[in-house]
Parts: structure tokens; C-alpha cells; sequence
């Protein structure tokens, strides 16, 4: 591997994209689009917008057969590969397991995996915009508001993860943090950046997952945010190293997000 892969890309996926945005625009700032973009099979997709002007990840609406299907309102991570297929061979005869063939889609080709303790995500190998080629995606920052800022998989087995996620996307694992008796709670780096850990499954998590944080400009304001428009509070704001906040929620139809940021008060 000559590059570790980075987060490209992220998908809210909910049966309500005008609710998600009624709740996601007073607790990040994002904007969702209103309607779908065209895409194929006529699937309803709507870019999340940053005040920046840039995009922060997408919106694809769940239909009745989708959720037939099993799918589930959840935020999912997209991971940079050089080559679909070939990921998603090796990823397979490593224990993991394909949950949507590769395809192409307009914007590059994709496949959605689960890593062997059963944790979703998708590769993509992305086609640049026209212009914009050899440009890094931004909608993962360690500093910046909305953008995602962490990365965090709850798994049934850390030190297989570890070695999963290394083998097949070149992360290095330095640094942990103690969660007494729940275990390790274990950072994972792409280079000299910090992407997230990975921690044990704890109660309320019934299988693996990755869970997602997105920056906010201020922790109690955003809290606020989330009991005014419908959201569950699942822990409370909590000073992690750095001096920042950090807390945990489910929004209005079911998916599971978290948010950092400063306390301004």
C-alpha cells in the first residue's frame, strides 16, 4: 500500500431527509439539500453543505424497500482505495464480508464491506470533478466545524480490528486511554494524523459499529440543539484531552452521532 486510505466521504442514511435537516442545521450548521441530486436508479441523495461552501458528506433517503431490506438510519464512513475490486477481494479473504456489490456511480466506484467483526463501511475510488484532480477531500478535519473530527469503531475484538484496518488501509495504532474495567480505549492514526480509536463494544451497542463526531463551535449550545429539535442525548458533554468536549446522541429518526467541540461558556 503506498498511502494510507483516509475518510472520503460520509452518509446519513434516514428515512427523513427534511427532518434530518430540520435538526442537523441548528446543531452543526449544516444546510441539506431539499431535493435529491439526479443519480441512477432514481435514488433520493442530497449533498450536507457547510457554511464554508464546501460539503460536509450526503443524505441518501431510505424507501420502504430499502428498509424491507434491512437498512437502518445510521451514519456510515466511505474509505479511499486505489482499486474496488481488489479491496473488496482481499477485505473478503480476510474474514469480512461484501453488503453491496461494486458499482459505479457518477462520482467514482463503490462497494459497502463489513470488516470480519461485522462493522459497515464503503471503498470508493473516487472520480474527481473536473479540475479538481489530485485534490484531498476535506470533510474530515481534526480542528474544524462541520466537518466530521473523529472516527471511533466499537468492536467486538480491538486487537483483530487493529490489524484488519492496518493490513488493509495502512493505519498505525499509537497512544490509549484507559476505560477501567471496559478495557482499552485505543487510538488509531493515518500518518502523523489522529483519525479516531477503537474501543470495546459496550452496552447498547449490539454489534460493531462506527460511530462518527461531528465539530461544532460551541459543546453546551449544540447540546441545547439536540433537546430543542427532537434528538436523544445519549451521554453528556465530557472534557477529552485536548480541552474539548465531547458527547453522544441519536437524532429524531434513529441515527446514532456524536459531536466535539470547545465549551464557550
Amino acid at each position: 500500500m503506498s498511502e494510507a486510505s483516509n475518510f472520503i466521504w460520509y452518509e446519513l442514511m434516514t428515512p427523513d431527509p427534511a427532518g434530518a435537516a430540520r435538526f442537523y442545521g441548528p446543531v452543526v450548521g449544516w444546510t441539506i439539500a431539499s431535493e435529491g441530486e439526479p443519480t441512477a436508479g432514481g435514488v433520493d441523495y442530497r449533498m450536507i453543505g457547510r457554511s464554508d461552501g464546501g460539503n460536509a458528506g450526503g443524505v441518501l433517503a431510505l424507501g420502504a424497500d430499502m428498509i424491507a431490506g434491512g437498512a437502518r438510519p445510521m451514519w456510515i464512513g466511505y474509505l479511499h482505495v486505489a482499486d474496488v475490486d481488489a479491496a473488496v477481494a482481499a477485505i473478503v479473504a480476510d474474514g469480512g464480508s461484501v453488503q453491496m456489490p461494486a458499482m459505479d456511480i457518477p462520482v467514482g466506484r463503490i462497494a459497502m464491506v463489513a470488516d470480519p467483526q461485522g462493522a459497515v463501511f464503503y471503498v470508493m475510488d473516487p472520480k474527481p470533478p473536473e479540475g479538481m484532480e489530485g485534490m484531498e477531500s476535506d470533510v474530515f478535519s481534526v480542528t474544524e466545524a462541520q466537518h466530521m473530527r473523529w472516527n471511533e469503531l466499537a468492536t467486538s475484538d480491538s486487537d483483530a480490528a487493529i490489524a484488519f484496518y492496518r493490513k488493509h488501509f495502512g493505519w498505525g495504532q499509537e497512544g490509549e486511554m484507559s476505560m477501567g474495567p471496559l478495557g482499552a480505549y485505543r487510538f488509531i492514526q493515518r500518518g502523523d494524523v489522529g483519525l479516531g480509536a477503537v474501543m470495546p463494544l459496550m452496552e447498547g451497542y449490539p454489534v460493531p459499529v462506527w460511530n462518527f463526531y461531528a465539530g461544532v463551535d460551541d459543546i453546551d449550545r449544540a447540546r441545547e440543539a439536540v433537546a430543542a429539535n427532537g434528538g436523544t442525548i445519549t451521554s453528556e458533554p465530557m472534557e477529552i484531552p485536548g480541552g474539548e468536549y465531547a458527547m453522544n446522541a441519536i437524532d429524531p429518526q434513529g441515527a446514532a452521532i456524536g459531536f466535539v467541540g470547545p465549551r464557550r461558556k
